[in-house]
């Protein structure tokens, strides 16, 4: 009988800082976030801020919270007091109304919405000015959903115009 003989092959190592290699690396790295990365984002896990658009609560927020498997997704709650702030970008958005009453001034149109509607703020060259205020004495809150991918892709904006008054009072205070 003949000898076996065993080959090991080693595959050869990167280079250092070749792109090729930074790219093979973070398809790696997003394929095991995918894989292994928290699926469950319990509300006790994020903190409300009063900003100046108004007081929000991020769930998923790409580099902000890089443990979770959707990383190019804004998603948020907008707990409505009174009255927003107004700001400006393309649009592409969805606001899911999951508490409340209010309506929203989209580009000097008014759009009335109620608890479960669904709210779209369709693509626009040129942006949407947008303000949002509460009609009711409860707070109304919605659920706002952002897609990277397409906000990237139209080179979305974002132009505060006027802060809520909330935000507004307690900065002059």
């Amino acid at each position: 009988m003949s000898d076996l003989t065993r080959t090991k092959s080693r595959e050869l190592e990167a280079g250092p800082g070749l792109k090729y290699d930074y790219a093979y690396n973070s398809r790696g790295e997003f394929v095991e976030l995918a894989m292994n990365g928290k699926i469950v984002v319990k509300d006790s896990d994020r903190e409300w801020e009063l900003a100046r658009q108004g007081h929000l609560k991020f769930y998923l927020l790409d580099k902000q919270y890089p443990d979770t498997v959707l990383q190019e997704w804004w998603v948020f709650v907008h707990d409505l007091k009174k009255v927003s702030g107004k700001h400006r970008h393309q649009g592409g958005l969805v606001l899911f109304i999951i508490e409340g009453h209010g309506a929203s001034e989209v580009n000097g149109e008014i759009v009335e919405w109620h608890k479960g509607d669904c709210v779209m703020l369709p693509l626009h060259p040129k942006g949407l000015d947008h303000k949002h205020w509460n009609y009711g004495t409860d707070p109304a809150k919605w659920l706002a959903f952002i897609y990277l991918p397409s906000w990237n892709h139209v080179a979305s904006e974002m132009q505060q115009i006027e802060n809520s008054p909330d935000f507004q009072q307690k900065m002059a205070g």
